[in-house]
């Protein structure tokens, strides 16, 4: 994380509860009684808890929605997707990985790191550039997901998607003009998913690298969904189709 600090109450407890290294938390002066998990978690792993005023730690957060806790927490470490490969098929699991270009919106990141976390995704690849890196607002937004989802950050897609295929996964695109629909494929091998912005969608590069482009159906009178909401859609989709076969065994 580019500042190094962490604000709101769930993501700060889960930052703790994961293990995350802080180096102090400020917490509203008179709210230790209702954050008592987080006071009480921090003051077992001997982190120094300070109590400030709102002024303080509006300061502390940016003007962000602190709920009256900030945490200062030593950098978030991004990962290789060689190693979220292989720690998925160390734990005897199919890798499931969301790979997003041109996502520039902190919001939505977070909204696809919490959704992959819950879906069971492996991990989420980014750009290095035209894209949204791990910050504060990404972390709220995700609501403490990034805690236990790792994020790879990549210096070009391409690349990284041709790593991916040599692994073994299949790489599936969203195109709104796509002749199959979400739904069609068979989705419960390793994958990996490319989400594209919501104006330009996928870069042509990106496109082209991607075994199969499936799209989402629309029958209103917007064109396309936020790179989140599209995410979830498919991610869910990956989640039954993987329930079911797992059952069926």
């Amino acid at each position: 994380m580019n500042d190094g600090r962490i604000y709101g109450r769930r993501p700060v407890l889960e930052a703790l509860e994961a293990g995350r290294e802080f180096n102090r938390v400020l917490i509203a002066r008179g709210s230790a009684g209702s954050l008592g998990r987080v006071v009480a978690l921090a003051r077992e792993r001997g982190i120094p808890v300070q109590e400030v005023t709102k002024d303080a730690l509006d300061r502390a957060s940016g003007g962000g929605n602190h709920q009256g806790v900030v945490g200062f927490v030593s950098p978030l470490q991004y990962v290789d997707v060689a190693d979220v490969v292989a720690k998925a098929r160390g734990a005897g699991e199919d890798p499931f990985l969301v790979v997003l270009d041109g996502i520039t919106d902190p919001q939505n990141l977070g909204s696809v790191i919490r959704t992959a976390n819950a879906a069971g995704a492996h991990g989420v690849i980014v750009p290095a550039r035209r894209g949204a890196l791990v910050s504060p607002a990404v972390v709220r937004a995700s609501a403490g997901a990034t805690e236990y989802t790792p994020v790879a950050r990549v210096t070009n897609l391409a690349r990284a998607i041709d790593f991916l295929k040599e692994e073994g996964l299949w790489v599936v695109g969203t195109d709104p003009e796509a002749g199959h629909f979400y739904h069609e494929p068979d989705l419960t091998g390793p994958l990996a998913v490319v989400i594209g912005s919501e104006g330009e969608g996928i870069s042509r590069l990106v496109r082209e690298k991607c075994d199969l482009l499936v799209a989402i159906p629309m029958v209103g009178k917007v064109g396309s969904l936020n790179a989140g909401v599209a995410w979830g859609v498919l991610a869910y989709e990956i989640l039954k189709q993987r329930s079911r076969a797992r059952l069926s065994q």
